[in-house]
């Protein structure tokens, strides 16, 4: 059986999620410096299933569950909503989630939960440092993919992220070291303080990406990885939202029948800022579908978008 301080290996067969050197682009953003990412949600094959997943392997919380959907969250706020969809499968070739991330608030909670995957053979699909941040990558049953990651303290990457994001093998014996020799206790939790750090889409075309996101919602443009990937924020954080083409250039949205992405939410900081957004997307005529939570609007690729607010 793994030990919690022998290193890691991802799955096999499963390239790291994030391996190319930024290129630096100007940081400039207009949406508010506080908006940030909520709630995902997905449809799933098998609820059961992927609620034993996700409360025994991730740590996240049943927070309310009723027929065909569930709720699981941390600390008490809802991260992540399941719709099942009998027989889905994976959505493969299309557009959609490339993976939704657990931001844990100090580097010991990602060191806890890494022996717990070590432990209880949680199959992990990548291990990285990134500069901004160190990060664990999983597939949850129906293949929508999962960061759990830290941040490095914002003074040592702020003003930097375009220049110096990248992706190097993680340390896992340094990660480890901030554990007790003797800690075999079980896992039971994300920390209460886990929140959504940020969504990594796969998108079709990365130019129709960025003027969506960034020229009319007014995420900055943090980073790109030549072509194929972005990396966008509000209030100059490293990423709110990634996107690429590594497995989608030129694909349509998953159809009916796929466990896929049913929306990410975008959290603005006040009424006037959805509003001024709002204006921005009807200037362009981009369609909005009102839901009681607010508008939702999908990006070039098909992606749906809840303009949520704080």
């Amino acid at each position: 059986m793994t030990r919690a301080d022998e290193p890691l290996e991802p799955v096999d067969g499963v390239r790291d999620p994030e391996e190319l050197e930024a290129t630096g682009v100007p940081a400039h953003g207009r949406i508010g410096s506080s908006t940030h990412l909520g709630r995902v949600g997905l449809t799933v094959s098998e609820l059961g299933r992927s609620l034993a997943y996700y409360e025994n392997s991730i740590g996240l919380k049943v927070l309310d569950r009723a027929g065909d959907r569930a709720s699981l969250g941390a600390g008490g706020r809802e991260l992540l909503h399941l719709i099942e969809e009998p027989g889905a499968r994976p959505a493969v070739g299309y557009t959609g989630l490339y993976h939704f991330a657990l931001l844990v608030p100090r580097r010991i909670d990602l060191a806890r939960w890494l022996a717990h995957a070590a432990r209880d053979r949680v199959p992990l699909t990548g291990l990285s440092d990134h500069f901004v941040s160190e990060a664990l990558y999983l597939s949850d049953p129906d293949g929508h993919g999962i960061e759990i990651y830290w941040d490095r303290p914002r003074e040592v990457w702020e003003g930097q992220v375009a220049e110096r994001m990248t992706t190097l093998p993680l340390d896992v014996r340094s990660l480890l070291s901030e554990l007790p020799e003797a800690q075999e206790s079980s896992y039971e939790s994300l920390p209460e303080e886990t929140v959504m750090g940020h969504v990594h889409l796969k998108v079709a075309a990365i130019p129709a990406t960025v003027a969506f996101y960034s020229d009319l919602l007014g995420f900055a443009l943090m980073a790109t990885f030549g072509s194929s990937a972005a990396f966008l924020s509000a209030g100059g954080y490293h990423h709110h939202l990634g996107a690429n083409t590594w497995e989608s250039a030129g694909a349509s949205p998953p159809p009916p029948g796929t466990a896929r992405l049913q929306r990410a939410t975008i959290v603005l900081p006040d009424e006037g800022e959805r509003r001024r957004v709002i204006e921005r997307l009807t200037g362009e005529d981009h369609a909005l579908k009102d839901t009681p939570e607010g508008p939702v609007v999908r990006d070039p690729a098909g992606n749906a978008m809840l303009m949520a607010l704080a």
